[in-house]
């Protein structure tokens, strides 16, 4: 029996969200016709949470901040129907150079922004990018269920955020925490140790790992340990599939029902990722993978 999970991911009020959801740090394209084309493949293949930033175009060949919600915004204004079909995440509090602000006017301002830039009048899910450790978690929860009640976003989550950050934001706030944004992957194990999966776990909140093929490492393989690549590529050849599908299968394999975030710029890419729902892991090549990427057996 597989330990891989393709069953949908509740993400609190908003309801069900794919496995592998679709991430825009890289849609920094020029063409309006591609660009739709990415999120209408996306779409077809049950990645319903579109997941973007503000500050997503700053970096990544992009040409300044706002500019990749601005590039989703002109996506759905060019296609209207296709905001019904997606829960509509974005994330804020990150301002350079200063470089984070999560106060009320800071976040508020990040929020209309946001909501300007994509055209909608409503984010399904706004998450805190990074933590602002000079706002209190009680001025953060505030701000956000102020927002909530305008009708301006419908969830929150937060994104590299600590177990007790995470707890505290909880503690102050009306408002569920639905999903937390760590990174993850066959070569970033973190979550398993640092109490963020026991937290989802204890909570119901949903985990989107971010990066979970590792920066396109564990596809090329570079800077990675040779063990790890080599037990990655000899589950590939059992299973028929290519390394990147057997590290996206081990995302999904984890009991906190982690959704793997890709970020390709390929349409193919996108409908190929699914394969990834249809590999067979089991406790051996979990934990054999885990040994390999930390490079030490385990106790």
């Amino acid at each position: 029996m597989t330990l891989v999970n393709a069953a949908p991911r509740r993400l609190g009020g908003l309801g069900e969200i794919g496995p592998i959801a679709y991430g825009m740090w890289r849609f920094t394209g020029s063409d309006l016709a591609e660009r739709r084309a990415l999120v209408e493949a996306a779409l077809d293949a049950g990645m319903n949470l579109i997941d973007t930033a503000d500050v997503y175009g700053l970096d990544w060949n992009g040409t300044g901040f706002g500019t990749v919600e601005s590039a989703l915004g002109e996506v759905l204004a060019d296609a209207p129907a296709l905001r019904d079909r997606m829960v509509l995440a974005t994330k804020g509090g990150i301002r350079p150079p200063t470089p984070y602000d999560s106060s009320a006017a800071g976040l508020r301002a990040a929020c209309e922004d946001s909501l300007r830039r994509l055209g909608v009048d409503t984010i399904d899910l706004y998450q805190i990018h990074r933590p602002d450790m000079y706002t209190h978690p009680a001025e953060l929860a505030a701000t956000l269920g102020a927002l909530h009640d305008e009708g301006k976003i419908r969830a929150i989550g937060v994104s590299n955020f600590t177990v007790a950050q995470t707890e505290a934001l909880a503690a102050h706030s009306e408002l569920p925490v639905v999903s937390t944004q760590p990174e993850y992957s066959a070569a970033h194990l973190a979550p398993m140790r640092d109490g963020t999966f026991d937290l989802c776990m204890r909570d119901g909140i949903v985990p989107l790992a971010w990066s979970p093929l590792a920066g396109g490492r564990l596809a090329t393989g570079d800077g990675l340990p040779d063990e790890l690549i080599e037990t990655l590529d000899a589950i590939a050849a059992r299973e028929g599939v290519n390394r990147a599908t057997v590290a996206l299968a081990f995302v999904l394999a984890h009991p906190a029902q982690p959704v793997a975030i890709i970020g390709t710029q390929q349409p193919e890419r996108i409908a190929a990722s699914l394969d990834a729902t249809r590999v067979t892991l089991d406790r051996g090549d979990v934990y054999s993978i885990i040994q390999a990427s930390e490079g030490q057996p385990l106790p």
